[in-house]
């Protein structure tokens, strides 16, 4: 299978869930319908729905086009409201996937999160999640410290942390551990303990060509 997203984290998300038929996600920062999207594969080879957040207006008749099954929600991400948005779209309260991929340099990134901590997360659960901060260009608001401290609190785990493209860390991975195998996801993070290496914007930070996956 050809994955679509930047660092493979279509691959991510169905490894995790067991490559689930019919799952339902939410897109923050969908961009181009196709390349470098991470629900694309999900949309169209897994039979998934979902929504797509984009502030661009130039992608809205190609999502129209070539991603039917998803909503379409041309908007700023930090200005929406999200417990209206979800009621009116029938989200199911445990979703299996959300983005988060904004702008952190302006901030964009924090504030949507910090919408969705206040607005919807004590009743809508996400079973996997991919988080960009982008910790090798900036630490604009501790976005990186303060994301970890918000999925900490709310009970997620995080996977891997500053999976990087190239040499560039830039997301964390995380999981909802009562709705993952969560022995599955011990032994992901064991089988690839050792393909961290330093990195001096983070650390340590582990390369998404690096990651092993296993059955």
């Amino acid at each position: 299978m050809k994955y679509k997203g930047q660092a493979e984290q279509d691959r991510f998300v169905l490894n995790v869930l067991k490559f689930k038929k019919g799952g339902f996600f939410v897109e923050l920062g969908s961009e181009h319908y196709e390349d470098g999207n991470n629900s694309f594969v999900l949309e169209k080879e897994f039979g998934w729905s979902g929504i797509m957040v984009e502030e661009n207006p130039q992608w809205f008749p190609f999502y129209g086009e070539f991603r039917k099954n998803s909503v379409h929600v041309m908007e700023n991400a930090t200005k929406i409201n999200y417990e209206k948005l979800f009621e009116d779209c029938n989200v199911p309260l445990n979703v299996d996937y959300l983005q988060i991929d904004l702008e952190v340099r302006d901030g964009s990134t924090l504030v949507a999160l910090r919408k969705m901590h206040n607005e919807i997360m004590d009743k809508y659960k996400f079973a996997t999640i991919t988080f960009e901060h982008d910790i090798y260009t900036t630490n604009y608001l501790d976005t990186r410290v303060e994301s970890r401290k918000i999925f900490e609190e709310r009970g997620y785990v995080c996977v891997f942390e500053d999976v990087k493209n190239d040499d560039n860390p830039y997301e964390d991975w995380y999981v909802y551990p009562p709705l993952v195998d969560m022995d599955y996801i011990h032994h992901l993070q064991e089988v690839n303990s050792k393909k961290y290496k330093p990195h001096e914007s983070c650390g340590e930070s582990i390369g998404w060509y690096e990651l092993e996956y296993i059955k």
